[in-house]
C-alpha cells in the first residue's frame, strides 16, 4: 500500500522517523478501531494491532490512545498479519466531542482530517442549532467544514432551506445540495475528494451518509436503512467508525450518526461559528455587552430589526454556558489525574527503595 496516496505527509513522517525507537518499527494509519484492538493499514497491507503494555501504563487519557485517522509507530509481525503499536504520531487535525455520560472526557471522532462533510438531510429533521453544534466542533478540530444538505430531491422548499443554511454559515463556510440518490450535486463534492486527502462524513443518523459513501465507493460496501415513518428520524446503519479507500485515491472516514453532539473545549470555534454576533458585538455601547438587556447592544438591535435571528443568539448563549460547564469539569479532573499521578510516583518511589 503506497502510504503517501492515504495521506502520509513529508511532516508526519519526520516525526515518525525522530521517534523510530529501532529498524523493525514501520508507520501505519489507523483504519478502524474495535475494543483496543485496531486495523492499521501499512506499507505490507492491513495489519490487526494492539497497543504495547508500556503504552497502556503511559497513557492517561482517552485521547492518548490512537484513534481512527491516526498515524502510528508500530512493530509488524508479518506472519502473524499482526503488530503492536508503540506510539501516536502528532496530530495535526482531531475532530473531538465530549464522550456520553456526565464525566468531562474527551472522545475522539477522527483524526488528521482534511475536510469535514457536515451531512444534514432536507427533510422535517434538518436543525439550524445542531448544525451550528458541528460547525463550532469543526472549526475547533483544524479541519475545513464543508455543510452538505442531502436528499435534495426530495426537498420541495429547497431555496428556502439553502437560505437558513447559508445564514448560519459564516466564514466562508461551502453549503452543498445533494442528492446521492438521483446523483444530483455530486460533483460539487469532487474538489474535496483528492488523493492523498482525508475527508470524514459526520451527522445524525439516516442523513444519507452511508448512502453517499456508497456512491463514492461504487459499491455498497455500507448498510442502508429507511428513516422512520412519523418522525423524518434516522436509524443508525454504520455501527463503528472505518477508514475507507475511494477509488480516486482520496480517504474517507465515515462515522455512526450521533444523537448527542456535546462540546469538548471549543472557545476557538464559537468564534468562527458566531463571527456575525463577535462583529456585531464590536460595535456594542459597552465592551462587556452580554447582548441580554443592555442598551446600544448591536446585536439585539439586529435581533429587532429582523437581520439576526433570535434563535442565534439564543444557541450562542446556550453554548458559552455549556463551554464554561465542561472547562470547570475538566479543571476537576485534572486535578484529580494529577494526585493520582503523584500518587503513583510515590508508591514506586517507595518500592524501589524496599528492594535496594
Amino acid at each position: 500500500m503506497n502510504l503517501t496516496n492515504i495521506g502520509l505527509t513529508e511532516k508526519i513522517n519526520n516525526d515518525f522517523l525522530a521517534q523510530k525507537q529501532s529498524e523493525e518499527m514501520i508507520i501505519g494509519r489507523v483504519a478502524l478501531e474495535h475494543k483496543h484492538m485496531y486495523r492499521v493499514w501499512t506499507e505490507h497491507g492491513e495489519l490487526l494491532c494492539e497497543v504495547s503494555g508500556k503504552f497502556n501504563f503511559d497513557a492517561i487519557n482517552r485521547d492518548d490512545y490512537p484513534a481512527v485517522g491516526d498515524w502510528v509507530m508500530l512493530k509488524p509481525r508479518l506472519e502473524e498479519g499482526k503488530g503492536t503499536i508503540y506510539s501516536v504520531m502528532p496530530r495535526f487535525s482531531k475532530f473531538s466531542r465530549k464522550s456520553a455520560g456526565r464525566t468531562a472526557e474527551e472522545q475522539i471522532v477522527a483524526a488528521n482530517v482534511d475536510t469535514v462533510f457536515l451531512v444534514n438531510s432536507l427533510n422535517d429533521d434538518l436543525n439550524l442549532r445542531r448544525i451550528e453544534r458541528y460547525l463550532l466542533l469543526t472549526w475547533e478540530s483544524g479541519a475545513n467544514p464543508v455543510i452538505v444538505l442531502s436528499k435534495a430531491d426530495l426537498c420541495e422548499n429547497i431555496e428556502e432551506k439553502l437560505s437558513e443554511v447559508e445564514a448560519i454559515a459564516f466564514g466562508g463556510v461551502p453549503v452543498i445540495a445533494i442528492s446521492a440518490e438521483m446523483k444530483i450535486g455530486i460533483e460539487e463534492l469532487e474538489p474535496y475528494l483528492q488523493p492523498g486527502k482525508t475527508i470524514a462524513l459526520l451527522g445524525s443518523s439516516g442523513v444519507g451518509k452511508s448512502t453517499l459513501t456508497n456512491l463514492l465507493l461504487g459499491s455498497d460496501k455500507q448498510a442502508v436503512k429507511e428513516i422512520r415513518e412519523g418522525d423524518d428520524k434516522g436509524r443508525h446503519t454504520t455501527t463503528h467508525r472505518e477508514m475507507v479507500l475511494l477509488p480516486n485515491g482520496s480517504v474517507l472516514i465515515d462515522t455512526p450518526g450521533m444523537r448527542e453532539i456535546q462540546l469538548w473545549e471549543s472557545a476557538d470555534g464559537l468564534t468562527e461559528t458566531f463571527s456575525d454576533i463577535n462583529e456585531l458585538g464590536e460595535m456594542c455601547r459597552f465592551r462587556d455587552c452580554k447582548h441580554k438587556d443592555e442598551p446600544g447592544c448591536a446585536v439585539l438591535e439586529a435581533i429587532e430589526e429582523g437581520t439576526m435571528d433570535s434563535g442565534r443568539l439564543t444557541s450562542y448563549n446556550k453554548l458559552q454556558k455549556e463551554l464554561a460547564y465542561i472547562e470547570r469539569k475538566a479543571d476537576k479532573r485534572a486535578q484529580t489525574e494529577e494526585q493520582k499521578k503523584w500518587k503513583n510516583i510515590t508508591k514506586q518511589t517507595r518500592q524501589k527503595k524496599k528492594i535496594k
